[in-house]
């Protein structure tokens, strides 16, 4: 079991007082402890994080925290968990909406696979992936089942408020936005339209579908089950890119603490 320490002293002398807070019997100092998941130490978590956030790999964060390689893939499970949590409840003002597909490389699928042939984009049998990026450069993505307006507009009505300006490409599925209650402003891709020079596309998400690939690929695989923690991962990373480190680790041993 994990002995609770003195924040300001590290003394690991410590009396229960009747309010349940802790007296330091070395500094004399008064805290209530916050508990951490898996009998982790806040330094110990530190250290994990700190490589986390330089995306070293599990076997390296074992090598250099000393900790049981397993008891590192539970922790970082846990902080995966946690930054799926740490997402905007609401976007307004202009926003992009999109959809793209993760998956393996094709050259790298079975043969068996890659003789039955596939299609690329809508149609794919790969894993579909919504997201909403807000101008301010908050981005939001979720897996889903397909990429059809029943899917799609009802995430949209529930993650933007109405009157906001939505810029998306001519996908069927946002066919009738406007109706709910939104501004819509449509991107021909299929004409290499890319903007309209009025300030409507979708180059910021498509910014972000290009960062997540990257990320993903560098990783060499994940399984489909996995890859909804790992989505939340980079949303995180991504929304909190220009953070230092320091603000990062304090970030998510509060979440952290919130799971306890």
């Amino acid at each position: 079991m994990v002995k609770i320490q003195c924040p300001k002293c590290k003394s690991k002398k410590v009396y229960l007082l009747g309010n349940k807070k802790r007296r330091c019997s070395k500094c004399q100092y008064e805290f209530t402890p916050h508990r951490l998941p898996l009998r982790l130490t806040r330094d110990q978590w530190k250290d994990i994080l700190q490589w986390f956030l330089l995306e070293q790999s599990s076997q390296n964060i074992s090598i250099r925290t000393s900790l049981e390689r397993r008891r590192v893939m539970r922790a970082l499970t846990a902080v995966r968990r946690a930054l799926t949590k740490d997402v905007p409840e609401i976007f307004s003002g202009t926003v992009e909406v999109d959809e793209t597909y993760l998956g393996g490389q094709w050259k790298n699928k079975r043969k068996t696979i890659r003789d039955m042939g596939t299609k690329r984009g809508r149609g794919t049998k790969k894993q579909p992936v919504f997201g909403i990026l807000c101008r301010n450069g908050t981005v939001w993505a979720e897996v889903v089942d397909d990429v059809e307006a029943g899917t799609l507009q009802p995430l949209i009505s529930k993650k933007v408020s109405i009157g906001s300006i939505i810029c998306s490409d001519t996908w069927k599925a946002y066919t009738g936005i406007a109706a709910r209650g939104y501004v819509h402003r449509l991107v021909n891709h299929g004409e290499k339209q890319y903007s309209d020079g009025k300030g409507n596309h979708i180059n910021g998400l498509e910014g972000f579908w290009g960062f997540l690939k990257r990320k993903l690929v560098s990783k060499g695989g994940i399984r489909k089950e996995r890859l909804p923690l790992y989505l939340g991962e980079y949303v995180w990373r991504y929304n909190h890119r220009n953070e230092s480190d320091k603000d990062k680790i304090k970030r998510i041993i509060k979440l952290l603490e919130q799971e306890v």
